[in-house]
């Protein structure tokens, strides 16, 4: 089933919904139904466990680095 990140314009709460329909879910919070479907990284795995030094373990941390939003400086440490 499709799980959705939204956002409440209203309150600025982030949500997630399962969505079936394509309609956007009224806020949680609040009741509002002025809600903005967010943009979010896909995350899935193939295989088994994730070994570390692996090339599955590589891409899954070299991908994002600043987990910090806009942090452009490729570690958290540096974020303000």
């Amino acid at each position: 089933m499709p799980i959705f990140e939204y956002v409440c314009n209203s309150c600025d709460k982030e949500f997630e919904e399962v969505v079936l329909d394509g309609s956007d879910p009224a806020c949680p919070a609040c009741g509002s139904a002025n809600t903005t479907k967010l943009m979010s990284r896909g995350v899935f795995r193939t295989g088994g466990p994730i070994v570390s030094g692996s090339p599955s373990a590589s891409a899954i941390t070299t991908r994002g680095q600043g987990g910090c939003r806009g942090c452009s400086g490729g570690s958290c440490s540096t974020c303000g």
